[in-house]
């Protein structure tokens, strides 16, 4: 159970905190006890909830402190100028590793290595390629969920009008390859259908409130319907979001959700959401939280894993031998004899 915690020291008014606590009733100030392994998450600008990247990151770390005994925090960062500073909340209380979330917080990140060799650091969606062995930067090939929710999309258009909606800018890796690979798969599909579809449409979001921004997400969805538009991959957070709950009004139309399962998590999508590109975050995040209290930790770059929702309600309506191809383009993708043509 996440407590909200409202007394804390001047520094931490910076933040939001939750907190979790292990059935043994350990507290954060058991983390300097090697017997207490203590899981720190600190997010982008974003929140926690966000139902889509930052919430899949915490849920990992939340499960991995627990299958350890431990004990698991997260803060929710208010400013990019507070990410070090929200960092050293956990670092200077002794917590084990900490998670930061975000490509945005790669160099806060590897500054903390530097002046905590003691302390773990993971970097969700960071790659890093330094020599701090406490630092592990967690990376996924975004390109190739992208494609095959792709595919899937270029088998299911009718009006061959598919589109790509970012809720972040292009500056960012992850969110370029998502979009990138998704087109690249609708391209795959209508090459192999014989079918002459005009490129994926693709459009990033520009403003001060990336990732928070459902209006933005919903108005552009909206105009991308008016036009015509009957495939919407709508990704990132809570923009991302909007988009998907508003593709979901229109009759006919498909969206696709990103990061983790959507179905779960943004139910009102579900009369459009076929499927979504997945980054095995939680995954990630307890794999290399284990290696870190077994003293595996790698260090570096560890690639984690994607893949595609499954169909849910939808299963009973898309045609079987869809299903098929898309399952056998799938492996291939991920196994690498497919390229996604997209730069890392």
């Amino acid at each position: 159970m996440i407590k909200r915690i409202t007394a804390l020291a001047a520094a931490v008014a910076l933040a939001t905190l939750g907190f979790v606590a292990p059935s043994q009733a350990a507290t954060e100030k058991d983390c300097a006890k090697k017997a207490v392994w203590c899981v720190g998450l600190v997010t982008d600008i974003g929140k926690v909830d966000d139902k889509s990247f930052n919430q899949s990151a915490w849920e990992g770390a939340k499960k991995a402190a627990k299958q350890l005994n431990g004990v698991s925090k997260y803060v929710e960062t208010q400013d990019p100028k507070d990410y070090a500073t929200n960092i050293a909340l956990f670092a200077d209380k002794k917590y084990d590793i900490i998670v930061t979330v975000g490509f945005l917080m790669a160099d806060a990140t590897a500054e903390a290595a530097v002046k905590y060799p003691n302390v773990k650091f993971i970097g969700v969606d960071q790659f890093y390629g330094g020599d701090a062995q406490n630092y592990t930067g967690l990376g996924f090939p975004e390109d190739k969920a992208g494609f095959i929710v792709g595919y899937l999309g270029g088998y299911l258009t009718k009006s061959g009008k598919t589109a790509a909606i970012a809720g972040g800018p292009d500056s960012i890796p992850p969110v370029r390859k998502f979009i990138e690979g998704f087109r690249e798969g609708v391209a795959y599909a209508a090459k192999e259908r014989g079918r002459s579809f005009p490129a994926a449409s693709t459009v990033y979001y520009t403003g001060a409130n990336a990732f928070q921004d459902p209006a933005w997400g919903a108005s552009t969805a909206a105009q991308y319907l008016t036009q015509g538009y009957d495939v919407i991959f709508s990704a990132g957070g809570k923009t991302g979001n909007g988009g998907l709950a508003r593709v979901a009004q229109q009759k006919g139309a498909y969206c696709i959700g990103v990061d983790t399962d959507q179905w779960d998590t943004v139910p009102e999508a579900r009369n459009c959401l076929v499927t979504s590109a997945m980054k095995l975050i939680p995954q990630g995040v307890i794999k290399l939280v284990k290696d870190a209290k077994a003293d595996k930790f790698p260090g570096g770059y560890y690639l984690g894993k994607v893949g595609a929702a499954p169909y849910h309600d939808f299963s009973s309506k898309i045609k079987k031998s869809v299903q098929k191809k898309v399952a056998k383009v799938t492996k291939r993708v991920i196994k690498g004899t497919i390229p996604t043509n997209v730069a890392p």
